[in-house]
């Protein structure tokens, strides 16, 4: 498909940019650019792509996505090379998961050299932007919306995929050397037969009551627990978890429908395995949490997410006390593993895998 290229009529003065890029935050700087691309079931699909000025989107108030939630979304990374080029980390990965979000929500589905094709092309148009802190990168917004205006309980007919792009300094804004995470008893992220596998707004709606509660709590995240008995680990808002004990092995919540299948957790599945330990792909509940962090049997804890990458969990909260896991602070293997990972990420540690993109 031929895109149209369209400048910024007027782009951000480089002083402010750079401003901006020098303590970006994450999710609260935007770049000059976005793409757009739309479909219409009775043209034949796609059609009209297009790079162009970041702006308002104009919506008819009827839009079946201000109604129905038909929405998904991908979040990733562009990272700063050793070299000073560009590259992606396992963006197929996305362009996978974003289709299969589309399945779920009953929407199109967007080809996937089209998808990676859009983000090479804002990569490029806003190259600029990339942040200048250490460990900075430009996170990557893809999304799709139904844009058709018709009130009734059916899938649209016409989308619009959109891509933005927002330079990504830490994501947690706490700056303590490992996160504390609130138990939700009252509150589930997802239930059996739902949307929890899908990376779709109301997920995450569903979640904001539950962490302002953590917040209040004095924690940094919320962690969920299965909507059926209410004992076994699901995830934290938005990420992963693993679990290392002592015998050499490492658990992690098995993927059966409610859980995000997350890019960045396959990968330290497999970095895992590279290191000898053995992945359990199995339930694990709040009380052998708690237990095996008391016995000293729980080594560590760490979550995992595009976002955030690999951070420790130190401590963990709930109605019925708090228990620290380890020293409660990032322990040995966590610190590798994000070592590992992020170097792979910059070029810094060789890529064995073919995880890496290179745009430039």
């Amino acid at each position: 498909m031929e895109f149209t290229h369209l400048l910024h009529p007027s782009p951000t003065p480089p002083e402010t940019r750079n401003e901006a890029l020098a303590n970006p935050g994450f999710g609260s700087v935007f770049s000059d650019h976005m793409v757009e691309i739309d479909y219409d079931a009775d043209k034949g699909g796609w059609f009209a792509a297009k790079v162009g000025p970041r702006q308002p989107i104009t919506l008819d108030p009827a839009a079946a996505v201000l109604h129905y939630a038909q929405e998904i979304f991908e979040g990733m990374k562009a990272y700063q090379q050793k070299d000073g080029g560009i590259a992606l980390f396992r963006p197929e990965e996305n362009a996978r998961r974003f289709n299969a979000s589309a399945d779920r929500m009953a929407m199109p589905r967007l080809p996937e050299e089209l998808f990676l094709e859009s983000i090479r092309r804002l990569v490029a148009m806003d190259r600029d932007w990339f942040p200048i802190v250490e460990g900075g990168s430009l996170y990557l917004r893809p999304f799709m919306f139904a844009s058709e205006a018709f009130l009734g309980v059916r899938p649209a007919k016409r989308y619009k995929y959109m891509l933005i792009a927002s330079p990504a300094g830490n994501y947690f804004k706490s700056g303590a050397p490992a996160v504390k995470i609130w138990v939700s008893r009252d509150y589930v992220r997802a239930a059996p037969g739902g949307t929890g596998a899908a990376k779709t707004g109301g997920n995450y709606a569903a979640s904001l009551v539950p962490q302002a509660e953590a917040i209040e709590q004095g924690c940094d995240q919320v962690v969920f627990l299965d909507a059926v008995e209410k004992k076994w680990i699901e995830e934290l808002g938005g990420m992963n978890l693993f679990f290392v004990m002592d015998d050499g092995s490492v658990i992690t919540p098995p993927l059966t429908g409610t859980i995000l299948p997350g890019i960045t957790r396959d990968s330290l599945i497999q970095l895992l395995r590279e290191e000898g330990l053995t992945i359990r792909e199995e339930p694990y509940s709040i009380d052998q949490w708690r237990d095996d962090a008391g016995s000293g049997k729980l080594l560590e804890t760490l979550a995992c997410g595009t976002a955030a990458v690999v951070t420790p969990v130190g401590t963990v909260a709930g109605l019925d006390g708090e228990f620290t896991i380890g020293g409660g602070g990032p322990g040995q293997l966590t610190s590798k593993l994000h070592e590992k990972l992020v170097g792979i990420q910059r070029g810094s540690v060789e890529d064995t895998h073919g995880w890496v993109m290179r745009l430039e």
